[in-house]
């Protein structure tokens, strides 16, 4: 599965920012009116997070101090405003950042730029510290590396041969997938694999969901995966690595920024590439077509289903559209729907271009190819049967003023029955009302009295018991 930079900005904004500064009382400061900037500096470690400290020497109280973070590839800094303590100003020499995991989630190997941008008191134009670089880090781990042509494989258990066989087949992953889409591939990969279940998802952060194997990040080139040394020689393996190398090669091919293309064609030609349209693949789309649950292409176009079945049918279908998409319109229709995103185009003018049909007659014809049942339709309902009072008909006295009573329809009658009377009861004077509704309503004052100086009295007593020392 693919990880996108949206979920990476937003786990920076969940992140808690702590300010720690430090004294000397016997600091000089310079008679230029700016702070003076020296050298930044940037640490990081997995359970302690990304620290920047700033030796600064203010020549008078700044009105605003703030840290500008810029994670990956983000198009502007994160904005951190910085209170500084009430102290002389000439007693602080030092500004440092120390940015931890709240409920936000930093991934390994994310690069970041850290600057300080110090506004003066009385409006003066904001001044700009010098930059640091650093990379946040998994430094729980001695990890061996090899370097490919464009990938480089991380690990920290195996010998040698476990390396090489894990970089061949990421090498020839992103070869043959850049040669399908016909994009060039410059940048380095970087490949972690994981040998521990926990420490893997420690890795990815919360709410990882337990069957996930491996997953590419395009926006920080990074794949990572959960491989022990026994299973290296395992067929899967040489499934889970192109896998996830082809969403790294898929987000190059499509890169633009208006518009991604759904998910379950960049799943489905992942699942494509690397291990084809299988018969366990194969049966679970038949399955669902024949009772009628499919799920419709637009309903896996974003998150797939959370339940284990329904995780793996999206899958499912994903490669099986890819698949009738090759059959039906050729390899290089399907090429050119894929580059067609680059141009930032919407998913039916990219299905229109390339062959001819928006995205929903696309959906129709798969479901047709499968002579699928139409999947059952969830949502808002419409109303039960039964019989409507007379009095809600819009010809009935009184029915553009008088709304229907909030119980009306609870209770249908059997079919083939009177529709209920709209009299009022005995003695009653039709829709309007009458003796029995005026006792209703001093029966619902008398109550809505009595509960209102419950409430108070109950309110008196919280109070009381609130001030009390």
């Amino acid at each position: 599965m693919s990880g996108r930079a949206a979920r990476l900005r937003a786990a920076t904004v969940a992140m808690a920012a702590g300010l720690l500064l430090t004294a000397t009382h016997g600091a000089v400061p310079v008679s230029a009116a700016e702070p003076d900037f020296g050298t930044p500096t940037m640490t990081s470690s997995f359970e302690d997070g990304l620290r920047v400290t700033q030796p600064v020497t203010l020549t008078e109280a700044p009105a605003r101090v703030e840290l500008l973070l810029r994670y990956a590839d983000a198009s502007a800094p994160l904005v951190i405003p910085v209170e500084l303590p009430a102290r002389e100003f000439a007693a602080i020499d030092e500004l440092r950042y120390t940015a931890v995991e709240a409920d936000g989630h930093l991934l390994p190997n994310t690069p970041v730029e850290a600057r300080w941008r110090i506004t003066p008191t009385g409006g003066g134009d904001p001044v700009i510290g010098p930059s640091v670089d650093g990379v946040y880090v998994d430094d729980r781990f001695d990890w061996q590396t090899l370097e490919g042509e464009i990938v480089r494989v991380h690990w920290y258990e195996g010998d040698r041969a476990f390396g090489e066989r894990a970089l061949a087949i990421g090498e020839d992953a992103v070869a043959s997938t850049a040669a399908l889409l016909g994009v060039t591939e410059d940048e380095p990969v970087d490949f972690f694999i994981y040998a521990d279940q926990g420490a893997f998802y420690d890795a990815l952060g919360p709410g990882t969901r337990e069957n996930v194997g491996g997953q590419a990040n395009a926006d920080i080139r990074t794949l990572f995966a959960l491989i022990t040394p026994r299973e290296i020689g395992a067929a899967w393996v040489g499934i889970v690595i192109p896998h996830e190398l082809v969403h790294l090669v898929f987000d190059t091919a499509v890169s633009n920024p208006y518009h991604f293309p759904p998910r379950w064609l960049n799943e489905g030609l992942a699942t494509y590439l690397s291990q084809g349209y299988d018969a366990s693949d194969r049966a679970a789309v038949e399955a669902a077509a024949r009772d009628g649950t499919l799920i419709p292409l637009s309903g896996i176009a974003g998150q797939f289903p959370t339940s284990a079945q329904r995780f793996y049918q999206a899958y499912a279908q994903s490669v099986s559209a890819v698949d009738f998409f090759i059959r039906t319109h050729g390899e290089d229709a399907l090429v050119s729907l894929v580059r067609s995103y680059a141009d930032g185009r919407t998913d039916d003018e990219a299905f229109e271009a390339a062959i001819g049909m928006g995205i929903e007659a696309f959906d129709a014809a798969w479901m047709a190819d499968l002579d699928a049942v139409a999947p059952t339709r969830h949502g808002p309902l419409p109303a039960p049967d039964g019989p409507e009072p007379a009095a809600w008909a819009s010809d009935a006295p009184g029915a553009a003023t008088a709304p229907p009573s909030p119980d009306a329809g609870a209770s249908a009658a059997p079919p083939g029955s009177a529709p209920p009377d709209d009299t009022g009861g005995a003695g009653g004077t039709g829709s309007g009302g009458g003796p029995g509704l005026l006792v209703v309503l001093a029966i619902g004052g008398a109550l809505a009295a009595i509960l209102v100086v419950a409430w108070m009295a109950a309110r008196r007593r919280r109070d009381r018991i609130v001030t009390e020392p």
